[in-house]
């Protein structure tokens, strides 16, 4: 395992090279659920640029600056109005900036150990910074740390301003900018008319809540890559048993289609067949949800939980899509609930993979308009943080998505060589899914274990056959 130890050379505040046109922007129902969240740690490791580290330092300095006047709110602090309502303020305070060496890792010492060194926790700032924090801290910390033959570019952001998808957004426009942009592809709305706000307050204890997991257990961290091969599988697997019930409504109406079609002898499709056809693009079983029920299953079994045992996966889903009239794809902030499906240990582990992903399937598929509304309403009528943690040894909560651009972010040398994350809200059960960095449908499974748990993965055979080694 790498040594770590990471030193921090420089610290400085760099601002937008604008001025902020907003003033605030109230916190909707899906940020304050943030506050009690750790801030996100996501990075990039790259090839060592073509030109000097002090170079590179001065280049991203003055793209960050550039970045932050389209993105005006990670520049600015979270306040608390006399009612009880959090906002962030955008006064462009500013935003950290770190300059760091490690220069006695070189880019395959970090990524060839099976398990993630300790040394990629070292790439991030604000470590453990709850979101709440906001109030006081800059809302962004970006640490450059120089490697022997490479660069890692970290990106800490607080939870409660940005989601994924907007993280993502803010990541990959600096990148954009760093490589010579004038103009930005994609302009972030900061709009707040819409379903999230709320007038409900959400009551903190002084000083702020506490993180809702202990973050002190033993833990193990692996990243598993599924090719796109792979993924075909699984899905072919889960989708099995749909794919033998059309088979049979077709074999009939081959059988006896003069019947179906009224006469109608040429082949064309019935209605029967189109009818078919029609639920079967509805109800087919995605690429990710079956990749999501094989983990659900071994990692149940290598648990080793009581049959009767109730086992919870949590998937987090983005709500800009799901709404009636949709969000703007680039709404900024966070627009996503947690979508829960339970089951027991036994049933899950008795069935095939096809019953587990099609649970998963359905709720996800279910989760439209109104069930978004419906969430809503119910956090106004109770609101409080988003609990985070693995409270009775049987859950899973999977985070981040194979559909973020993590390697479309090019600084002007190349694409990533790897995306990483820091400590930030990990426990035992918490996955985050990455895209493959081959693309075309591959996905990188980052897996939060305890050891035991961990070990009982590994050797699980219906799991690890699908794993394949990181192009």
């Amino acid at each position: 395992m790498p040594s770590s130890s990471t030193t921090v050379v420089s610290k400085c505040t760099i601002h937008p090279d604008q001025k902020s046109t907003l003033k605030t922007l109230k916190l909707s129902v899906s940020d304050l659920p943030m506050l009690s969240c750790q801030y996100i740690q996501k990075g990039v490791l790259l090839n060592y640029p073509p030109y000097s580290f002090e170079d590179l330092i001065l280049f991203l300095k003055t793209s960050l600056s550039a970045s932050l006047s389209h993105f005006p709110a990670l520049a600015g602090r979270l306040i608390t109005d006399q009612d009880g309502h959090v906002h962030i303020l955008c006064n462009d305070a500013g935003v950290e900036f770190l300059e760091a060496k490690a220069r006695h890792l070189d880019t395959n010492t970090i990524l060839s150990p099976i398990y993630v060194p300790d040394c990629f926790k070292e790439f991030f700032t604000f470590d453990r910074t709850l979101s709440y924090s906001g109030h006081s801290k800059p809302l962004v910390a970006v640490q450059v740390t120089e490697l022997a033959d490479g660069v890692f570019i970290g990106c800490t952001v607080n939870h409660a301003v940005t989601d994924g998808t907007s993280f993502w957004h803010f990541f990959n426009t600096f990148a954009e900018v760093c490589k010579g942009a004038k103009k930005i592809s994609n302009t972030p709305k900061f709009t707040r008319n819409t379903v999230f706000n709320s007038p409900a307050v959400l009551e903190f204890p002084v000083g702020g809540p506490k993180a809702t997991f202990s973050g002190e257990e033993p833990l193990r961290e692996r990243i598993f890559h599924f090719s796109r091969e792979a993924i075909l599988q699984l899905k072919y697997r889960a989708n099995n048993g749909t794919l033998l019930q059309c088979a049979e409504i077709l074999g009939k109406q081959c059988n006896d289609h003069l019947k179906v079609v009224n006469g109608d002898a040429n082949g064309k499709i019935t209605p029967v067949l189109e009818t078919v056809l029609k639920n079967n693009r509805t109800t087919e079983i995605s690429s990710f949800q079956s990749l999501s029920a094989q983990l659900w299953r071994s990692v149940t079994r290598a648990r080793k939980l009581a049959p009767s045992k109730t086992t919870t996966f949590r998937m987090a889903v983005n709500c800009r899509r799901r709404l009636e009239p949709q969000l703007h794809p680039y709404y900024f902030g966070n627009a996503i609930q947690s979508i829960p499906t339970l089951a027991s240990a036994g049933e899950l582990l008795a069935s095939d993979l096809c019953w587990g992903a099609d649970l998963l399937h359905k709720n996800v598929v279910a989760h439209g308009d109104a069930t978004v509304r419906r969430g809503i309403k119910d956090w106004e009528r109770e609101p409080r943080v988003f609990p985070l943690g693995n409270f009775d040894g049987a859950s899973i909560t999977m985070g981040s998505s194979p559909r973020f651009p993590m390697f479309d972010n090019d600084f002007g040398w190349g694409r990533p060589l790897a995306v990483r994350s820091g400590r930030a809200n990990k426990f035992d059960g918490k996955i985050s899914a990455f895209p493959g960095r081959e693309g075309n449908g591959a996905v990188d499974l980052e897996v939060v274990l305890a050891p035991t748990t961990m070990a009982g993965l590994e050797s699980d055979p219906e799991f690890m056959q699908y794993v394949s080694a990181i192009l």
